[in-house]
């Protein structure tokens, strides 16, 4: 029994040899293509692409959906700017008269302001129109300017003027006052003779005069 295994050994190895010996002399043709493997595993993930260009802007296709619910009021804004002031509205009704105030303390005529004067010409005026008193007979707080022949207020209030004037002429004579540089004839009274006689012009009025204006008495030309 232990002779046939060692010459199967042998006789082996011997062919292997001699295989050996060809292929280094002489290359056999290549065989015929085996058949396709099984698919292997999947691989790892690879790594991360650069980010792609943007897409064209989308169409859309669907139906406008129905309009929703009013949402919740929002918070109050801030306050806006003060708006220029609106036109005059119209004047209103009449309102209910007032309580009646207290009575007030006893005056002192003594302490109130009393302008007034009296004065006179004993000759006729020579030129100009101004009939000048040059005479003064009375000038309560100097308000008669007997070298213009004016009055000038310094107290607001209503002044009485009465003149008269002893003539054997035709006469005219106006009261004329200035107020803020407007002149203004009040009243004019005339009187007429052919006899020579003497006869009296006289003439009186009640003014509202404002502190400034000026009363004179004027003959016409």
């Amino acid at each position: 029994m232990e002779g046939p295994r060692g010459w199967l050994v042998v006789c082996v190895l011997a062919i292997s040899l001699a295989s050996m010996v060809t292929e280094d002399l002489c290359r056999a043709p290549d065989g015929k293509k085996g058949e396709a493997g099984r698919p292997g595993r999947p691989g790892r993930p690879g790594l991360k692409g650069e980010q792609g260009e943007p897409g064209a802007p989308g169409i859309r296709t669907g139906i406008q959906g129905l309009k929703g619910d009013q949402g919740e009021p929002g918070l109050s804004g801030n306050p806006g700017k003060v708006g220029y002031p609106g036109p005059s509205g119209p004047l209103g009704t009449r309102g209910i008269p007032g309580i009646k105030g207290t009575k007030g303390n006893p005056g002192n005529i003594k302490d109130q302001p009393r302008p007034a004067f009296s004065a006179i010409r004993r000759n006729p005026p020579m030129g100009g129109n101004v009939v000048i008193f040059d005479t003064v007979i009375t000038n309560q707080e100097a308000p008669y300017q007997n070298h213009s022949g004016r009055f000038v207020c310094t107290v607001p209030g209503y002044y009485y003027f009465t003149f008269q004037v002893v003539s054997q002429w035709e006469t005219c004579l106006s009261i004329v006052s200035s107020s803020r540089g407007q002149v203004r004839r009040s009243l004019g009274f005339c009187d007429t003779t052919n006899k020579g006689l003497f006869q009296v012009v006289s003439g009186g009025m009640v003014l509202q005069l404002q502190q400034g204006d000026q009363v004179w008495v004027e003959k016409d030309p």
